[in-house]
C-alpha cells in the first residue's frame, strides 16, 4: 500500500463500475488498496460481511456440494473441482482431506469475509471470500452449476456479521522474521537434524528450533539433500509428468492456508510468463518470471527419502512445491524419483 489517501467506498465503487472486467486483485492495487477494502466497499450492494468461523464454514461447505476451492499468493493460483469433505478441526489448525480439495487451514490468519454475488450477463456468480489482516485474499471458495444454493444461503445466513459497513480495518502483517547469519555451529546442527528427520512434517520444527528460513537450510544443507536446478525445471518437469503419465503432488500456500492437488497432470500450457495446468478438476496457474530460484530437496523418512521441487521467489519465501504422489507408509515412486533427479542442475560455483 502506498502513502496516499484511501479512496472512499462510494470512489471504490465508481472504480469498479469503470472497471468491469479488471481483476479485483489488480484493481484494487492500481487504488492502493487492499483486496478486502475494495469488495468491503460493496456491502449492501451483492456484497454481505461474513465472519470468518473456519470451522463452522467447513462443517457447512459439505452440504453446498461440488464448488471450486482456491488458494493463490503472489505468484501462483491453485484451483480445485471437489466437495469439501472429511473435514477435521483443531484448535491452531483445521483440514480438509477429500479426495479432490486436500487443505492445511490456519484459523488465525482468517480475519475477513464475505458473500459475493457477481452478475455475469444473465447469471449470478456466487463466492465466499476470506482475507487476512491485511486484507489479502487467504481463500476463496466459488459456486458451480451443481452446487446447493439453498445450502450456500443458509451458511452465508448463519456467518452473517452484525457488522456490515462498507469500509474494514487493514494492518500491515510483517510476521516473517528477517534471515540471520547462522553462526559456526548451525550448519553441523542442521546436518545432524536433517538426518534423523522420519517424516517430512518434522521439517518446519526443524527450521522453528534452529532458526532457519526454509530457504537457508536448502542452501547450507549440501548437495547430498538439496542441490540448485535451472529456474525452467518447473516448466520441464509438468511437461515431462504430464508426459508421462506421473502423478504429482503440487502446493500452494500462504500465511492462512495451503492447498494441494494430488494425481496426474495432462494439460500443460504456457501463456506468456505463466504456465498453465487446464485439466478437468484442476487448474494451475504460475507466474515463471517471478521464480529467483529452484531446489530439489531429499527429506529422509521412516520409508525412505522423498524428493521434492521446491521454487522461491526473490523475497525467499516459497512460491510453490512439488512431490510425487504418495501414501503414508509407502516409499517413493521411481519415476518421480529419477525426473527430479535429473533435471538441469546448476553447478554449486554458480548456485544461489
Amino acid at each position: 500500500m502506498d502513502a496516499r489517501v484511501k479512496p472512499a467506498p462510494h470512489e471504490i465503487r465508481l472504480a469498479r463500475a469503470d472497471n468491469p472486467k479488471m481483476r479485483e486483485r489488480d484493481l484494487a492495487g492500481q487504488l492502493g488498496i487492499s483486496e478486502a477494502e475494495l469488495v468491503a466497499a460493496h456491502c449492501g450492494d451483492g456484497v454481505q460481511c461474513i465472519d470468518p468461523r473456519v470451522n463452522d464454514l467447513l462443517n457447512g461447505l459439505e452440504a453446498v456440494g461440488e464448488v471450486i476451492a482456491l488458494t493463490r499468493n503472489e505468484s501462483a493460483v491453485h484451483e480445485k473441482i471437489g466437495v469439501y469433505d472429511k473435514v477435521v478441526i483443531g484448535p491452531h489448525n483445521a483440514m480438509v482431506l477429500g479426495e479432490d480439495i486436500d487443505l492445511r487451514i490456519f484459523p488465525k490468519i482468517w480475519a475477513h469475509g464475505f458473500a459475493v454475488e457477481k452478475r455475469d450477463g444473465d447469471e449470478i456468480r456466487r463466492s465466499l471470500q476470506f482475507f487476512d489482516a491485511s486484507g489479502e485474499a487467504v481463500h476463496k471458495v466459488h459456486l458451480r452449476p451443481a452446487s446447493s444454493l439453498y445450502a450456500y444461503q443458509k451458511l452465508v445466513a448463519e456467518l452473517s456479521s452484525t457488522d456490515q459497513s462498507q469500509s474494514v480495518a487493514v494492518e500491515p502483517v510483517n510476521d516473517d522474521a528477517p534471515e540471520t547469519q547462522p553462526g559456526a555451529q548451525a550448519f553441523d546442527d542442521l546436518r545432524e537434524r536433517w538426518s534423523k528427520l522420519t517424516d517430512v512434517h518434522q521439517f518446519f520444527g526443524m527450521l522453528r528450533s534452529l532458526k532457519l528460513s526454509r530457504r537457508q537450510a536448502v542452501r547450507m544443507i549440501g548437495q547430498d539433500y538439496a542441490w540448485q536446478i535451472d529456474n525452467d525445471a518447473v516448466t520441464a518437469m509438468l511437461n515431462h509428468a504430464a508426459q508421462g503419465a506421473i502423478p504429482i503432488m503440487c502446493f500452494v500456500g500462504n500465511r492462512g492456508c495451503i492447498q494441494i492437488h494430488s494425481g496426474p497432470v495432462q494439460n500443460v500450457k504456457a501463456m506468456g510468463p505463466w504456465i498453465n495446468i487446464l485439466d478437468e478438476t484442476f487448474h494451475l496457474h504460475l507466474r515463471t518470471d517471478h521464480i529467483a530460484e529452484v531446489w530439489t530437496v531429499r527429506k529422509p523418512t521412516k520409508d525412505g527419502h522423498v524428493t521434492s521441487l521446491e521454487a522461491y521467489g526473490a523475497d525467499g519465501k516459497m512460491i510453490i512445491q512439488f512431490f510425487g504422489k504418495r501414501h503414508e507408509g509407502e516409499g517413493e515412486r521411481d519415476d518421480w524419483r529419477f525426473l527430479a533427479e535429473n533435471l538441469p542442475r546448476i553447478p554449486r560455483s554458480t548456485a544461489a
